[in-house]
């Protein structure tokens, strides 16, 4: 049987990609130590998630308790199955961007850079013809977007009309001379090592640079998750603070199955050393202050805001990323889920929170 590594495993990206591999025939190994719970609390833990996932799957799924820092316990779990490995999505990360992000720039590189480069080496060792499918983010341009030409509308900032980034912003775009924070820093190297690996060490490795992923599993925080945040404070009728640009910063919205499907087009036929910026793009996007009025019109229940003049640091105003280069490569692949519907679903799914209000 092929066997599929996923590292992150119960997070919100790992576990549906664990759920559309064994659905695909594959024996799944997972690396998860629910480190989410020390970054964001107990609320963001992924231990529901992968009780679930061992219900769920039963023997189809294994579960290892293992930081993706420990090259001994990563390297063991490779050697065990070797050339039987087909696939690896490497979903594990600290993808905080708030106090976090600048608090331990060393263990975050670790976490982000370091375990990237022990796992690249692992494949290339025990199964160098695996698809080595690598989740980045759009936080490697770091805050260079805010120094495109914006306008202020009543809901949202939006780039000026007829920019070249009119319709989502391509790879094209320079991570160079702006700021990143220890996020974007530590993802840029684990990025350009991906592609590295791929273009020159022949692994049939890509990066998946993603803005903000959603779905009804997402163990969302007030640092992570912001769409699920948002419907779980409305759902429960708590306050919401906005951080900085009055709640207008914008953002591309992608729902995790989306994702995963565009993870099995890359399975299907990869393209080593390829880089694709991942998200809703226009079809899918909204601002802060949006997505909290959809999900009051969705619950039926207005939050009371609150706003704070200041921004996280190399926060972007206005993030919508293009998918042209992959729809390229998989003209089969489109979004399907909307922001709307993406909100819908987190609230039907989440009806415990109601009974919290």
């Amino acid at each position: 049987m092929s066997v599929a590594v996923v590292t992150g495993s119960a997070g919100l990206i790992g576990s549906e990609a664990v759920r559309m591999l064994t659905s695909s025939g594959y024996l799944v190994v997972g690396f998860d130590n629910d480190l989410r719970s020390k970054f964001f609390g107990p609320e963001a833990s992924t231990r529901p998630t992968l009780r679930r996932l061992s219900t769920d799957l039963g023997a189809s799924y294994v579960h290892h308790d293992v930081d993706v820092r420990d090259r001994e316990a990563v390297g063991a779990v490779f050697r065990r199955y070797g050339k039987d490995i087909a696939v690896i999505v490497h979903a594990a990360a600290q993808p905080g961007h708030a106090k976090w992000s600048m608090g331990d720039p060393i263990e975050e590189f670790e976490i982000n850079a370091t375990a990237t480069l022990g796992l690249l080496e692992a494949a290339r060792q025990w199964c160098p013809e695996a698809v080595f499918l690598f989740c980045s983010t759009s936080k490697v341009y770091g805050d260079r977007i805010n120094s495109l030409p914006m306008r202020e509308l009543a809901t949202r900032w939006e780039i000026e009309a007829g920019h070249e980034y009119q319709n989502g912003v391509t790879e094209t775009m320079s991570i160079d001379g702006s700021t990143h924070t220890s996020l974007g820093m530590s993802k840029v190297a684990a990025d350009i090592m991906v592609q590295e690996y791929g273009l020159h060490h022949g692994l049939r490795a890509a990066a998946f640079r993603n803005c903000v992923i959603a779905g009804s599993a997402h163990a969302a925080s007030k640092s992570h998750g912001m769409l699920g945040y948002i419907m779980q404070v409305v759902a429960r009728r708590r306050p919401y603070t906005v951080l900085g640009y009055g709640g207008k910063q914008v953002r591309d919205v992608l729902h995790v199955s989306d994702l995963v499907r565009a993870f099995a087009a890359v399975i299907a036929d990869p393209h080593p050393g390829a880089v694709y910026n991942m998200g809703g793009g226009r079809y899918s996007s909204c601002s802060v202050l949006e997505a909290i009025r959809l999900a009051e019109e969705i619950s039926g229940h207005e939050v009371t805001l609150s706003f704070e003049e200041q921004t996280r640091v190399g926060d972007h105003i206005w993030w919508i990323g293009s998918n042209e280069l992959f729809q390229r490569h998989y003209p089969d692949w489109a979004p399907e889920y909307d922001v709307k519907a993406m909100l819908q679903e987190i609230y039907d799914v989440n009806d415990g929170w109601r009974t919290q209000a």
